[in-house]
């Protein structure tokens, strides 16, 4: 009796077509599989039966999820309702191994016979001449397997040796077996189905006790919990499909390791505001979040007010310096400004103090150049710097019509 899991042909003799429209109702279903798993469910159905996968397929799922081996479950007589619960219980994952242990367990087809095997002919004495109805002798059946055996000839000089020395037998399977296992090792890609993927592993494994040293490890090798998503979701399956982060974060509370996740995000957090000086945009970036994530995952560990503490001190840094060259630098940091909230507030401090140095040092001065070289001998600054404040904080205009006037009023006199 063949069991229902056993291929009735092989998965890439499976049409592309059929493929295809497996592969899309499993993702409608919720249930996306890999190529590779589409191919070796539908091995399971004949090519009589192709025609009932692209009727059930061409339609909507009832329900869901339903990967491959729930469509060829359905197509065997099992409810929709039923496939979706062995689906979501892991069923189908051990009718796949079980389909793939009945494959190899399956011995091979014998191999039709390549050459003449002299032990198998029929005895002498049933050998008649289909034109005379007599018995061939020897000499004629001698010559009638010489003639069967000529096309096989290699060279004219070797032919007497060819025809005198037969293959011997006992070495026949191992020179036609040694072929088919190769054969059977080697890949063979088909159409767009080339590239085989890694078969994600049950979620289920995960909530075992070994899953805990194998998440404990993941941790420490990531930064936050999206991270940590990213890189379980290409490894396991969800219970009911994608893993998602509501079952990555029940799984880690049921080990009792979420706090473990949460302490070292909290350390990530506060080094990244740390180095990056307040800046939301630049700390996103550098742990490699969105905005929205970073915020959500702020709001989670519940940081809004230590986040905002350590914002406040850098703005109040940036406000609050007195040092020349640092406030020149920082204006030229614009997005910075803009991200902490205080650009205007800074502009506006900063060309202030700007117009009361030049006006200190306007007489020494016969141009903007010249002016700000004066300013930045006197406070240690780059007279680079000082003119390109000059243009972006709007003075220029204005200082350069006042050492217009004080160069003209001398001669007026």
């Amino acid at each position: 009796m063949i069991s229902p899991w056993q291929r009735r042909r092989q998965p890439d003799d499976v049409p592309t077509p059929v493929a295809v429209a497996v592969s899309d109702f499993c993702r409608r279903a919720k249930a996306p599989a890999p190529a590779q798993q589409v191919r070796e469910a539908l091995a399971l159905l004949t090519e009589e039966e192709d025609f009932r996968v692209r009727a059930l397929t061409d339609g909507e799922p009832e329900t869901s999820p339903l990967g491959p081996f729930a469509v060829v479950d359905i197509l065997r007589g099992v409810t929709p309702a039923l496939a979706a619960q062995r689906q979501e219980c892991g069923y189908y994952d051990v009718a796949q191994e079980l389909a793939q242990v009945r494959e190899e367990k399956t011995p091979p087809p014998a191999p039709a016979p390549t050459t003449p095997v002299f032990g198998l002919a029929a005895p002498p004495a049933e050998e008649t001449d289909p034109k005379t109805g007599r018995r061939k002798s020897a000499k004629a059946e001698a010559a009638a397997i010489q003639e069967r055996i000529a096309p096989r000839k290699r060279t004219t000089d070797a032919e007497d040796g060819v025809t005198a020395l037969p293959a011997p037998p006992a070495q026949e399977p191992q020179e036609e077996e040694a072929p088919r296992f190769l054969k059977r090792e080697l890949p063979r890609p088909r159409g767009r189905f080339t590239r085989v993927e890694a078969q994600r592993l049950s979620f289920f494994e995960l909530t075992r006790s070994e899953g805990k040293e194998t998440l404990e490890a993941a941790i420490a090798a990531t930064e936050h919990r999206y991270s940590l998503l990213r890189t379980l979701e290409h490894r396991y399956n969800g219970p009911r499909g994608e893993l998602t982060q509501v079952d990555m974060e029940n799984v880690l509370r049921q080990h009792g390791i979420m706090e473990t996740l949460e302490t070292r995000e909290r350390e990530n957090l506060r080094t990244a505001f740390a180095s990056q000086r307040g800046a939301t945009g630049r700390v996103a970036w550098a742990l490699g979040l969105s905005p929205s994530e970073l915020q959500r995952l702020t709001h989670a560990l519940h940081m809004e007010e230590e986040v905002e503490a350590l914002r406040e001190r850098f703005r109040n840094e940036a406000l609050a310096t007195s040092h020349l060259t640092h406030r020149l630098d920082l204006l030229g940091r614009e997005k910075y400004l803009v991200d902490l909230g205080i650009q205007k507030r800074f502009a506006d401090a900063l060309r202030k103090d700007l117009e009361r140095l030049a006006k200190d040092v306007l007489p020494d001065a016969t141009d903007l150049h010249s002016l700000a070289n004066v300013v930045g001998r006197k406070h240690g600054a780059p007279a680079e710097l000082i003119t390109r404040a000059f243009e972006r904080l709007n003075l220029a205009e204005g200082l350069r019509k006042q050492l217009a006037a004080q160069a003209s009023s001398p001669s007026s006199h």
